[in-house]
């Protein structure tokens, strides 16, 4: 793999038809859908496919949002939707001169178009190309800017001042992003599918520096105005089914008038009210689409499943790297495709190597094979006699209370230990060095002289384990014997 290739860590994505269904009772798409169905028969459209004005407000009551003061936008919003994904289809009138129009003049037909069909009779992959097409125009939609001021401006007779605006297309296309990969990345960590994000937290990961220990009052407001742009942003990305959100409650926000005075003073935030800041996550749908982007962006996003038609050794290589959970779910889906007795060889086979992973591999495919039925057990007895998978076939065997298991070397024994430990090495996280400080400890109490015996053992992690073990081990007097013995296995391995 190209060392500057981003690589995020694999993601459980829901069925197709899971995230077909999702896409289809998202909101926005849903009544997309309804109004392209209610074209049927021909509606007159303005310029650019927008609904003339009376067919606006039939269009709302169609969808059930006249009662509300928002429905017009709501349809609006929809509308375009539907024309801009194909579901809708516009036919120019003859020898309409838009120029020459009022802008709520018919210029054209809109009439349902091919896409619609494969709403209801394409693949589940038809619908989430078109459900697709359509989010990405809500998301170019969420970075614009508001023109709500420079219409006013323009309906009192000024000119159109873009530079007015302060908005850089490029810099709020590239924050979004990045907010959304920070969305994705605590998806693909997390646990549980449903673990919301506080908006301030988000918005502190893109612009608070890593090593900056306390925020300045000058980053702390450069927070507080990309969590109102996000609160904006994830409005318009909610209904089609991107985020799931909770918005900033209104109450928190101070209100100003034209002329910057306080209207509405923010209600005090107490620290267990901090969800009404606004709460985000992304939606199953949404980690599907995150993933498809950055995929075409040339990102490394691996998925559970992306394994099952491919070599162990390529298993083995990719394991290592994945959370436990994710781990056991992408060795079930690869050994679903393959009888228990060939998965059993081809994992041995790929264990093999005394390369620096190699330590890694075996215990990827000793945690592989404790998932498959003793059908494997000729496979295990094959290797009984290896220097590299001996000990751990004869664990296979043992724990499923097999027979004639025979007993394995001093060598054998301490070459696992020593095997076991490396694969443990330089695991960041502050449970497994704990788990990983017990069992050096457990395991010098048990054996008399175990540092006097690995120090021999012929393994190329021999010394890096033994300098491990005396950075590990609580007994001061235990850590020195095992710096003492490091240093005999290295100059052993330099011989």
């Amino acid at each position: 793999m190209s060392a500057d290739r981003p690589t995020m860590p694999p993601v459980r994505l829901a069925s197709e038809a899971e995230l077909a269904r999702e896409a289809l009772s998202a909101p926005l798409m849903a009544r997309a859908a309804g109004l392209a169905r209610w074209a049927g028969s021909g509606v007159p459209v303005a310029v650019g496919g927008e609904l003339v004005e009376k067919s606006l407000a039939a269009a709302t009551e169609h969808l059930g949002l006249a009662a509300d003061e928002d429905g017009p936008a709501y349809t609006a919003e929809a509308w375009q939707l539907a024309v801009d994904t194909g579901l809708v289809e516009i036919t120019e009138t003859e020898d309409a001169d838009a120029d020459d129009l009022p802008d709520d003049a018919q210029v054209g037909t809109a009439t349902p178009g091919e896409e619609l069909a494969l709403l209801s009779s394409g693949s589940p992959q038809d619908i989430l190309d078109i459900w697709l097409g359509g989010m990405e125009t809500v998301l170019a939609d969420a970075v614009a800017p508001d023109l709500s001021d420079l219409a006013d401006q323009l309906a009192e007779g000024g000119e159109l001042d873009l530079d007015a605006l302060d908005w850089n297309p490029e810099e709020e296309a590239e924050l979004l992003d990045g907010i959304l990969g920070n969305l994705y990345l605590l998806s693909a960590l997390s646990d549980a599918s449903d673990q919301d994000v506080p908006l301030p937290a988000l918005a502190a990961s893109m612009i608070v520096p890593d090593d900056m220990d306390e925020p300045t009052d000058e980053i702390l407001e450069e927070v507080s105005e990309a969590m109102m742009r996000l609160d904006d942003q994830f409005r318009v990305l909610e209904p089609i089914g991107l985020v799931a959100y909770r918005p900033v409650d209104e109450a928190l926000i101070e209100e100003l008038d034209e002329d910057g005075e306080t209207v509405r003073a923010a209600e005090p935030l107490q620290d267990e009210d901090v969800a009404r800041y606004g709460m985000v996550r992304l939606t199953p749908l949404g980690v599907w689409a995150v993933r498809a982007r950055m995929l075409d962006a040339g990102v490394d996003a691996p998925a559970v499943g992306d394994l099952a038609d491919k070599s162990a050794d390529a298993l083995l290589e990719a394991l290592p790297d994945y959370p436990e959970v994710l781990a056991q779910a992408e060795s079930e889906q690869w050994l679903a495709a393959r009888t228990p007795l060939d998965a059993a060889r081809d994992l041995l086979a790929a264990a093999r190597g005394d390369d620096e992973r190699g330590p890694l591999r075996r215990l990827a495919a000793q945690q592989a094979l404790s998932l498959i039925t003793p059908d494997a057990e000729p496979a295990l007895r094959e290797v009984l006699d290896d220097r590299y998978l001996g000990g751990l076939a004869r664990v296979w065997l043992a724990e499923r209370g097999l027979p004639d298991i025979p007993e394995p070397s001093q060598d054998m024994v301490f070459w696992l230990t020593v095997d076991t430990i490396a694969a443990q090495l330089g695991d960041p996280d502050d449970e497994a060095a704990a788990e990983l400080q017990e069992l050096v400890r457990g395991l010098t109490e048990q054996h008399s002289g175990f540092f006097d015996e690995v120090w021999r053992v012929d393994h190329p992690a021999a010394a890096d384990v033994l300098e491990a073990m005396g950075q590990l081990h609580p007994d001061k007097k235990a850590a020195k014997e095992a710096r003492k013995a490091a240093f005999k296995a290295r100059s052993r391995q330099s011989d």
